[in-house]
């Protein structure tokens, strides 16, 4: 993990103060049990690298943070930091399965003059969950959410995706705020 990316985590990890015991437990479980630490933030897109989906993670904590602070400062910076870490954890996969591998035939078709494979591929052996619903599965059996919280996890792409408008008109502020922040991380900060 890149030094300023671990110290920026480490802050916002310091940030869960109720919800310590629970939350000390989930990340233990994600950084020794999964890829939580190495994996891709996605197979050719925004921080497609090792440890993208973490420095994905503190980016859209840290921007969550802000926005709540001018837009909804009543809402917990504890809620911000456990929603912002968590919404996208699904993409490790499962505990020895993780969810991107990487393409090996990208460096093949490089060299030979083919447009290249992506970095990563996704991991068929899995069965498939949504990422959100994956989250949530892996997340849940360490730390109790809100309604809140789960609603944020479940809805955080918006209206990206075709499943998420069953929310549209509902979604509660913790939603709107990982909403805006993932977006904004992914389509700003890190392009």
């Amino acid at each position: 993990m890149e030094n300023t990316v671990a110290k920026r985590y480490d802050k916002l990890k310091s940030l869960v103060v109720n919800r310590k015991v629970q939350f000390d437990a989930l990340v233990t479980f994600m950084e020794d049990e999964t890829t939580w630490l190495t994996s891709p933030a996605s197979t050719k897109y925004h921080l497609c690298t090792e440890g993208g989906l973490l420095e994905h993670s503190v980016n859209v904590a840290e921007c969550m943070l802000k926005i709540r602070a001018v837009l909804a400062p009543e809402i917990s910076e504890e809620s911000c930091v456990i929603v912002s870490l968590i919404h996208d954890f699904g993409k490790v996969g499962m505990p020895g399965k993780p969810q991107y591998l990487i393409n090996e035939t990208a460096e093949n078709q490089n060299k030979s003059g083919h447009k290249p494979d992506p970095p990563y591929r996704f991991n068929k052996d899995l069965t498939y969950l949504s990422v959100p619903v994956r989250s949530l599965y892996l997340a849940s059996k360490h730390v109790e959410l809100t309604e809140q919280e789960v609603q944020a996890i479940v809805y955080h792409d918006g209206q990206y995706v075709d499943d998420n408008r069953s929310v549209a008109t509902h979604e509660e502020p913790l939603t709107l705020l990982l909403q805006y922040a993932d977006s904004w991380s992914g389509f700003v900060v890190e392009m």
